[in-house]
């Protein structure tokens, strides 16, 4: 009877079929993670525009604000053929700046990788000038972000 009362050597082990995870049982929790981080993405995309956005505005400040110091030390803003540019290296187009000074590291392009467009006098603003983006379809129009 003392047989009974031991333990079974075998009772303690687990057989190699209850060891560890199927294969199948892998691949449904990694199909679950990668629905999930898809989901994610996919409502996330419609932020990046806004962000964007949001990014050319507040660049367009930074510009507008070098601007007016261009302004202030030269009496006048750069012209359309100086542009943007004015404000990295001293322009070699006329009218040239009087007191000119480096505003910029370099001139700035939009989130699309385009060049801001600048203009004095400006298309949209004749006393003045324009700087907008040309947004996301990179050409004149409707998606102009800036004006």
């Amino acid at each position: 009877m003392s047989f009974l009362l031991t333990p079974s050597i075998r009772s303690n082990k687990k057989s190699f079929r209850e060891a560890g995870y199927t294969l199948f049982e892998i691949m449904l929790v990694l199909g679950i993670i990668s629905v999930l981080v898809g989901a994610a993405i996919y409502s996330l995309a419609g932020n990046i525009d806004v962000a964007k956005e949001q990014r050319v505005t507040s660049d367009i400040q930074a510009i507008s604000m070098q601007l007016r110091t261009y302004e202030m030390l030269n009496f006048r803003k750069p012209t359309t053929e100086q542009g943007l540019a004015a404000l990295v290296q001293p322009p070699s187009a006329d009218p040239k700046p009087v007191h000119w000074k480096k505003l910029m590291e370099s001139v700035p392009i939009d989130p699309w990788g385009n060049a801001y467009v600048y203009r004095n006098p400006g298309k949209y603003h004749p006393d003045g000038y324009d700087l907008y983006s040309l947004g996301p379809q990179g050409k004149e129009g409707e998606g102009n972000i800036g004006r």
